[in-house]
């Protein structure tokens, strides 16, 4: 009988130390989160334990010989087409622990990723091209409810709009940070993003975790979220922002609440989500008041009452079969804007079945849902953000291409300080100080740092965004909303071109 549990043999990762190089210096020992490398007082030197490593690169960047390399481990299963290593290595784990696998960050599972066979048109002679370091270039987004005409009165200096136009969310680019809640990310990381927002001239979000009373200056770049657990929800903070967002799905986990462990939740993020120090945060999957479209109309007005109709309300839906009818509800029901979340976004902890195996694709949910409001005449009466696996500004430029007005980033925004995608979240011990509240690894982000890293992605990004638009023979974002035709797809089957509604390259 084996003493230890078979799983811990098969861990992902070995850790590869250069002797010579190695001067003890203890740096890896000091920055791992996970306790991988540890000082031995019987050899007088730093060893490690390869099955304690995540994968996070951060002894790696950090050692000042590069006497360390991070790689897969060498040791390979028996080949098998229908057994692959992963489904072995998640049972051994669940049959020595019966508990449920958890995974962090968004779906690596290998699913097509569509950005990658959409490419975008590109002007010549009879449609020249746009210069737009010395020509105009309009990347103002305005997302909220749009009435269907305009009407105009004379007046003394004029014409005037008579038309009434409901509250707007103004973003200098079209792209926004994501809803990730204090809480999951810690207290630097969400004041960084508030700053960078405020210096990009576009809106961070909230998360479900309520909004910290010191970050209520940002006010005019922060949309707030409500959600099933209702953490932190009250009139000042409902008001407090520019926009309300009300979550009913997820990407990464449709259908499933969320859980936060009372590990995380420290005297700072208690105050903030109202709930006491240390007690696990934990959200329903479904609203309790909401079990039809009429619940969310009612839901969706009531924020409108408490906030005298001037903020939009938006809500964010989960990349599903259904979605197309689904968001055409939430259009009918008052919502001014809509996010469809793809089954690729981020997220702090998700069951790992669920987060590999249960949702949509963005791009194909985003298309439908975008042809539904226009089939039924009333894609004016919301806007459409796209959430859940941008990674790059060409995916920001197709996804407005197929129907979006805007795109959430919060996997890239991550990154750009410092996350390795290493998927482990959940444990609270994050190495590189993001999804973490433990005082010791949070302070290695600097807020003023971040937020110059984040402004920075958002600011390189909008000038890629500007070169692809005058490429198209277009000087303003709006003229590229919803036009497919400058999409052709490369090795999609005629269903898949159907719903993204694009034409195959060469046509």
């Amino acid at each position: 009988m084996l003493f230890n549990p078979i799983n811990k043999s098969y861990y992902d990762y070995a850790i590869e130390r250069d002797k010579e190089a190695c001067i003890n210096c203890e740096v890896c020992v000091r920055q791992c989160s996970y306790g991988a490398h540890f000082w031995d007082d019987v050899r007088k030197s730093v060893r490690h334990d390869s099955s304690k490593c995540v994968g996070c690169h951060r002894c790696e960047a950090f050692c000042p010989t590069a006497c360390l390399t991070i790689r897969h481990k060498p040791t390979e299963f028996r080949e098998n087409a229908v057994w692959n290593p992963k489904f072995l290595k998640y049972i051994y784990k669940q049959a020595d622990t019966g508990g449920v696998l958890l995974g962090g960050m968004g779906c690596p599972t290998n699913i097509p990723v569509y950005w990658d066979k959409l490419l975008l048109d590109a002007s010549q002679v009879t449609n020249p091209s746009i210069d737009p370091l010395r020509e105009p270039m309009e990347l103002k987004t305005f997302l909220g409810t749009k009435p269907s005409r305009l009407e105009f009165e004379e007046a003394s200096e004029g014409p005037r709009l008579k038309t009434k136009i409901g509250p707007q969310l103004e973003l200098e680019v079209p792209i926004m940070f994501a809803a990730m809640s204090f809480g999951a990310i810690n207290f630097n990381l969400h004041v960084a993003m508030a700053r960078a927002a405020t210096a990009s001239g576009t809106m961070y979000n909230t998360g479900e975790g309520g909004l910290h009373r010191s970050l209520y200056k940002y006010g005019k770049n922060t949309i707030v979220q409500v959600a099933s657990g209702r953490f932190g929800v009250h009139s000042d903070y409902l008001n407090a922002g520019a926009a309300v967002e009300i979550k009913i799905g997820q990407g990464a986990k449709p259908g499933i609440g969320g859980h936060l462990p009372g590990e995380k939740i420290d005297a700072r993020v208690s105050e903030t989500r109202m709930v006491p120090i240390g007690s696990d945060a934990i959200s329903p999957a479904p609203h309790h008041d909401i079990y039809s479209i009429e619940d969310l109309h009612q839901l969706i007005y009531a924020i409108k009452e408490a906030t005298a109709y001037t903020k939009p309300v938006s809500v964010k839906i989960a990349a599903v079969h259904n979605a197309p009818a689904i968001a055409s509800g939430v259009v009918r029901a008052g919502a001014d804007i809509v996010v469809v979340d793809g089954m690729r976004g981020g997220t702090g902890a998700a069951p790992a079945m669920i987060r590999d195996n249960v949702g949509l694709p963005m791009e194909l949910a985003l298309a439908a849902v975008d042809q539904r409001l226009r089939d039924e005449g009333i894609r004016n009466r919301a806007s459409i953000v796209a959430s859940g696996g941008i990674r790059c500004s060409a995916d920001a430029v197709k996804a407005i291409a197929l129907g979006a007005d805007a795109v959430y980033i919060g996997t890239a925004t991550l990154i750009s300080v410092g996350c390795t995608v290493c998927g482990r979240c959940y444990t609270g011990k994050c190495p590189w100080g993001i999804a973490t509240n433990e005082a010791s690894l949070a302070k290695r982000q600097n807020p003023d740092v971040a937020a110059e890293k984040m402004a920075n992605l958002i600011k390189a990004w909008g000038h890629e965004i500007q070169e692809m638009l005058g490429g198209m023979g277009l000087n303003s974002i709006e003229s590229l909303r919803g036009n497919r035709d400058k999409l052709r797809g490369v090795g999609l089957n005629d269903t898949e071109l159907d719903i993204l509604g694009v034409k195959h390259a060469g046509r």
